[in-house]
């Protein structure tokens, strides 16, 4: 077996006292990005037409923000966030691996509990989830577990860039792998009257939750829609195998032995990262001109360097000054990521919605923006607070229950 992990024989999750603060931080980081991305959505600015945009008094400086946010925010954190729990997948695996023939039954009964949490927050919550397909592509890993390590980088770059083929199919043959899930939404939209005029306000004017549920169920098949256009399935395993190479080899444990390669990462990532970025944003915000397939390359080559960018300047820094507030503050909501990331759905609908306080549609981007990085800084005041006394976030306390079929401590010991 080629395996590189570490092992430990106990059958129960990381304690806290075992964790890494720079894993936690830069889930922390990845978690505002994530805030500042999905919170266009959330306010249902993203669905509304460009008229009604363009109407807007802030529409000058949200075109703006708009080509910032493609430049610096879109794929990013979400790349990032999906190499932080392919890592996380690593160290679970390697403490399943350990613990002999049954290892593999706690690492895919864990995998089962997330989709789970993942289906739920899908159909009832918000139709953006990412959980569930984290689950179902973190299920594939243990194929890859013998794989070596320079096969293990081989077939996640080659994944990163096979989106570029599939389009490119797309657009050759006029085949459409997400023409399934287009017919189910246009039948449950059909079925409750969603049409193109209400889309946009449906949520807002929706004033109690089965009619906000009735959206879910359209979104639900609209977001399998999304995958099968963005490739993500692609996408996000190549990420998770990178997270696996990272988490084998344990490199977030020993930085300082390869401050030289964050260095170059940094710089090359950076240096090619943003220029194709502000590429990929202008194709965004024109409608793609160049076509498909030359937007997926764009794609490519500039969000994988940019979020890499990201993690080793992150990591230098936390080399440099390990103790700073920034990375204590961070590790806090990094250390319940899946509550704060469900968290900020809930506080979606409840400051857009009908059946909240119906902001939705009403605001430029900039102030959607501007409320997403206040919901961020309420979860950081909140994870500070609740961690202080509890060893588990929420969903990460049921989370671990469901996989190791007992129940755990929740409440911190204060000596």
């Amino acid at each position: 077996m080629y395996c590189k992990f570490s092992s430990d024989s106990k059958s129960s999750p990381v304690e806290p006292t075992g964790r890494y603060r720079i894993l936690d931080a830069l889930r922390g980081v990845a978690l505002s990005g994530i805030c500042l991305a999905n919170f266009p959505e959330f306010a249902l600015y993203t669905f509304q037409k460009r008229e009604a945009v363009e109407a807007m008094p802030t529409a000058t400086v949200d075109s703006v923000i708009q080509y910032l946010q493609y430049v610096f925010i879109d794929g990013k954190f979400y790349s990032l966030f999906s190499i932080l729990f392919g890592i996380g997948f690593s160290i679970i695996l390697s403490r399943s691996l350990q613990r002999g023939k049954n290892g593999l039954t706690v690492f895919y009964r864990r995998m089962a509990a997330l989709a789970v949490i993942g289906f739920l927050h899908l159909m009832f919550v918000w139709s953006g989830d990412i959980l569930l397909l984290y689950a179902l592509i973190g299920m594939l890993l243990p194929r890859f577990r013998n794989l070596p390590d320079r096969k293990l980088l081989l077939v996640s770059a080659a994944l990163i860039f096979f989106p570029v083929v599939m389009d490119a199919l797309k657009e050759l043959t006029g085949f459409d792998p997400a023409a399934p899930a287009i017919r189910a939404t246009q039948y449950f939209n059909q079925k409750n009257g969603i049409t193109d005029d209400n889309f946009g306000t449906w949520l807002l004017n929706a004033k109690s939750y089965p009619e906000v549920f009735k959206f879910l169920i359209s979104g639900a098949f609209i977001r399998v829609q999304e995958f099968a256009e963005g490739n993500r399935i692609f996408k996000v395993l190549a990420l998770f195998l990178l997270g696996l190479y990272i988490g084998r080899n344990r490199m977030y444990a020993d930085l300082a032995r390869r401050r030289s390669l964050l260095k170059q990462i940094r710089l090359y990532g950076f240096a090619a990262g943003i220029p194709l970025s502000a590429l990929y944003a202008w194709s965004a915000v024109n409608g793609r001109p160049l076509g498909l397939t030359v937007h997926a390359v764009m794609y490519a080559v500039s969000v994988a360097p940019v979020c890499l960018a990201y993690l080793s300047a992150i990591s230098l820094w936390y080399l440099k000054r390990p103790e700073s507030g920034f990375f204590r503050l961070f590790a806090q909501p990094g250390r319940m990521a899946l509550s704060n990331y469900v968290g900020q759905s809930v506080c979606g609908a409840v400051i857009f919605y009908g059946i909240g306080l119906g902001l939705g549609a009403t605001m430029g981007l900039v102030y959607v923006e501007l409320v997403a990085a206040g919901v961020f800084a309420l979860q950081l005041i909140l994870s500070c607070l609740w961690m202080r006394y509890f060893q588990f976030g929420l969903l990460e306390w049921i989370w671990r229950m469901c996989t190791y079929g007992k129940r755990l401590k929740l409440v911190r010991t204060i000596t």
